[in-house]
């Protein structure tokens, strides 16, 4: 043919061998991380269009946040290193808590590397200093934030105010049980740290060369937070004891009563009963809802280990906080209080509690001769249909506890009563943004559907 001579002086080509050895060596691609690349990115194409950290910003962006602001100094011309914006370390701590990350130093270090914090600080650069001092010294911006949401979602009728929730859920402390003392131990303790500072305060004194002074000052600055941290220890067990005689005026609760002890770690901490029957240092949060949407109302922090009696405090908390008092008032059978049922019943608010069962068989809901007439109402509305339909509203309220377990609210690691106070209205406040946004797409769709079908029938 005429094309066999077209590549007939090219050498042979050889066949590719095959290697038959039974061990030959593989051909892989290994990672080279020497070398250097160029990539031209910019944040904000870090996430999507629908991320949440996105949602977040915007929602931020919508508070009212002047209460900070106008503490800011640097202003205008004046000196002073510009400060962060609030909105944006409020922004990380509500997407820090919906991904389960409670610890200031663990979401100074996301802020680096995670593309969402990356995109919520967008260039600013933030420590753990100010992350932590904001989330503990914020708790009554972050009550008001949470009151004002609530607000509006009801204005719009998202949700309904007249029926209410409340339940307790045990939260570890940051506290050892070792460090329960009695007052003999507390004492002796509070001795031997005062001598500590006095013996630091002589040496500083007579021998300032002998140690470098930013090593005394934090050795006397430690010893006294000792002293501070044993006398709030025993302030809180004259507490304990005066609660005690209270009860044993009242004739005791037939049990041999324990000699009271106090923690020297955390001085409002109460060892208490936890779910699993073991018994640990914890607190008690009160939460309280809107039956049937998750949306927490208010929440406030306990360190008696039983919900009896927990309720008035709530709902006078309620009170001030929207103005009036819910309509009916839903509570497990741990609340059941017979003085804070008189008290709600003069105030038209109707409980719905389970009475408890009687070791002795007596119908619980029939009348006692010591029932008043709040007592009476509530044990005939417990026994009908309706009201024991109206008490089953309150499962949906234990997603609010699944959903804090999700995100590790299980043990906090600050002290005292009012820092963990702050810390659980953040978790709420970040519970309601995102219980929220469900709620106003929910209703969105509904209004589409709603008017899909009006379009339909006409």
């Amino acid at each position: 043919m005429a094309g066999e001579g077209l590549f007939g002086e090219l050498p042979e080509q050889a066949k590719p061998q095959t290697d038959t050895a039974p061990f030959s060596a593989p051909r892989l691609r290994e990672p080279k991380r020497d070398q250097i690349e160029l990539r031209a990115t910019d944040l904000d194409s870090l996430i999507g269009e629908d991320h949440l950290a996105r949602v977040i910003w915007a929602f931020v962006q919508t508070q009212d946040l002047s209460e900070l602001e106008n503490r800011i100094k640097a202003r205008g011309s004046n000196p002073g290193h510009p400060a962060i914006t609030p909105r944006l370390v409020l922004a990380l701590w509500i997407y820090a808590t919906s991904q389960g990350v409670g610890s200031a130093r663990a979401l100074a270090r996301q802020c680096e590397c995670h593309d969402a914090y990356r995109w919520l600080c967008g260039g600013v650069s933030v420590n753990y200093h100010t992350l932590g001092d904001f989330r503990i010294g914020h708790a009554d911006l972050l009550d008001r934030l949470l009151s004002e949401h609530i607000a509006s979602l009801a204005e719009a009728g998202l949700i309904d105010l007249a029926t209410l929730a409340q339940d307790g859920v045990k939260i570890r402390a940051s506290a050892g049980t070792s460090s329960f003392r009695r007052a003999e131990t507390l004492e002796r303790k509070l001795e031997m740290a005062q001598a500590v500072v006095e013996q630091l305060k002589t040496e500083s004194e007579t021998h300032p060369e002998e140690s470098n002074k930013r090593i005394q000052a934090a050795k006397e600055r430690a010893a006294r937070e000792r002293v501070e941290r044993v006398k709030a220890a025993q302030a809180a067990l004259e507490e304990l004891k005066g609660k005690r005689k209270q009860l044993e005026d009242k004739g005791g609760n037939g049990k041999k009563p324990k000699e009271p002890r106090a923690s020297t770690t955390d001085a409002d901490a109460r060892v208490m009963k936890m779910a699993d029957a073991g018994f640990r240092p914890a607190y008690n949060v009160q939460v309280t809802s809107a039956a049937g949407t998750q949306m927490i109302v208010a929440v406030d922090v306990d360190n008696n280990g039983s919900d009896r009696g927990l309720m008035r405090p709530m709902l006078e908390q309620l009170g001030a906080r929207i103005g009036q008092f819910p309509k009916n008032h839903i509570v497990d059978g741990g609340f059941c209080s017979g003085s804070d049922i008189e008290w709600a019943h003069e105030r038209e608010i109707k409980v719905f509690c389970p009475p408890t069962q009687s070791k002795s068989g007596v119908d619980p809901y029939q009348p006692r001769r010591s029932d008043g007439p709040g007592e009476l109402a509530w044990r005939a509305r417990m026994a009908s249909e309706a009201g024991k339909a109206q008490y089953a509203v309150r499962v949906i309220f234990e997603c609010i506890h699944a959903r804090w377990r999700n995100w590790n609210l299980r043990q906090v690691n600050i002290r005292g009563r009012e820092k963990v106070r702050a810390i659980v209205t953040l978790y709420a406040f970040a519970n309601n943004v995102l219980q929220g946004l469900r709620l106003q797409q929910q209703h969105f769709l509904a209004a589409n559907r709603s008017r899909e079908r009006s379009l339909v029938t006409a």
